[in-house]
């Protein structure tokens, strides 16, 4: 019989979103009459129509697969055709970064990479996961036995975690804007972890998905707008909220040329080739049409597009927000991200809280506790619902709260 790889049974019997699942599926069964009164702000998924040109764009391209002249099987170089890396390459310099598409791979979205990347490093690093946190990060981690570590993320510092320098880590996770949090890391707050990572000889895993929804100045949109980024970082960015994509699957992995480590045999290595190797093996690349879509969203009118649902997004989390700050609940993001990261009510734990707002205002949202043990006390709700059900939950959950 096979050996099974152990680290797997450390883990959570269940992903958060499933545990979420079973108990909505439960208040359903008990509660039949209910089951479409039940408003869900709990996982982030999008509930707006692909852009019309971006539609268009695919259906182009499987038209293309139709035909002889035209038809793509394996793409060569397996990191994307280069129409779509020469758009993402233009989409960073609209806000100021030079990246070269040679420094660009196509993915299947950012959960994969975040997930994957760590397959090129040993399992003998020690690995600096912020707290709370997206569980992708500490679960891919924990499936390999490596050591993780944490930085805390508290309301104290506006859960936006700060580097100790007393701690040693070789491969960093960051979140900006932060899932689950909603924080941004201002410039010099990221150039913070930039000299940690550097003065450590070690990684940052730089997790950009939501860069799209930053309004803020001083908040950047990659890390390689702040200095020394290039030395140590890799970004890893998805087009599954900023354009609607978590159904189609595509992301994109920048891998600066100069990021390079020594081997044990004192060879030095690019990580992107060590990358491309793992890829080459494992993933053969992302669909020609949602290729051809994806390079829409970076043309003038996907953006134009594209923006209109973001507006519609970041309203809603305006929204909550006013609710919130009627209530004098404290919370943190909504301003640059989609997500609302609440204190709960009168001290109540998570899940608790979660139980309480099925159960009497039939909304959904996600329990701060599964991201994490600071996220114990706190709740997460998020805006990509519908504009009238967002308006229609944040009023139960006002009569909720002040009835409490």
């Amino acid at each position: 019989m096979p050996k099974l790889n152990e680290n797997y049974l450390k883990l959570e019997k269940n992903y958060l979103f499933i545990n979420i699942a079973k108990k909505i599926n439960e208040y359903i069964k008990n509660n039949p009459d209910k089951k479409d009164r039940i408003i869900r702000m709990g996982i982030g998924d999008v509930t707006l129509p692909i852009a019309p040109c971006v539609v268009e764009a695919v259906k182009k391209g499987a038209d293309e697969m139709g035909v002889k002249e035209t038809f793509k099987g394996y793409e060569d170089s397996g990191t994307g055709y280069d129409f779509l890396k020469e758009a993402v390459a233009g989409y960073y310099k609209s806000f100021g970064v030079d990246i070269a598409t040679d420094e660009i791979r196509i993915s299947d979205g950012a959960k994969s990479d975040c997930g994957n990347i760590v397959d090129i490093f040993g399992d003998d690093n020690i690995v600096l996961i912020t707290d709370p946190a997206y569980p992708v990060y500490v679960d891919s981690n924990l499936m390999n036995g490596r050591k993780v570590i944490y930085a805390d993320s508290t309301e104290e510092n506006g859960f936006s975690a700060v580097p100790d320098p007393s701690v040693h880590a070789d491969i960093i996770y960051l979140c900006s804007p932060n899932n689950p949090t909603g924080a941004a890391f201002k410039t010099s707050e990221l150039k913070a972890w930039i000299d940690y990572a550097i003065a450590n000889d070690a990684v940052i895993i730089y997790d950009a998905a939501y860069e799209a929804f930053i309004t803020e100045d001083d908040v950047p949109r990659s890390i390689f707008a702040v200095e020394g980024a290039r030395k140590c970082a890799i970004e890893i960015c998805s087009l599954s909220k900023t354009a609607g994509f978590t159904g189609m699957r595509c992301g994109y992995t920048v891998i600066p040329n100069e990021l390079e480590f020594k081997a044990s045999n004192g060879e030095v290595v690019k990580i992107s080739q060590v990358w491309g190797r793992r890829e080459g093996s494992k993933f053969n690349g992302v669909s020609y049409p949602v290729q051809c879509g994806a390079a829409a969203v970076f043309s003038e009118e996907g953006q134009k597009q594209c923006k209109i649902n973001l507006e519609y997004y970041k309203e809603n989390a305006r929204i909550i927000a006013e609710t919130l700050d009627e209530l004098g609940i404290w919370y943190s993001g909504g301003k640059n991200s989609p997500y609302i990261w609440l204190r709960c009510p009168n001290g109540m734990k998570s899940w608790d809280f979660f139980d309480l707002l099925l159960e009497k205002a039939n909304v959904v949202g996600t329990p701060g506790a599964g991201f994490g043990k600071n996220g114990e006390g706190y709740f997460r709700l998020t805006s990509f619902g519908d504009r009238d059900k967002t308006i229609e939950a944040m009023a139960r959950v006002k009569e909720l709260i002040k009835s409490l």
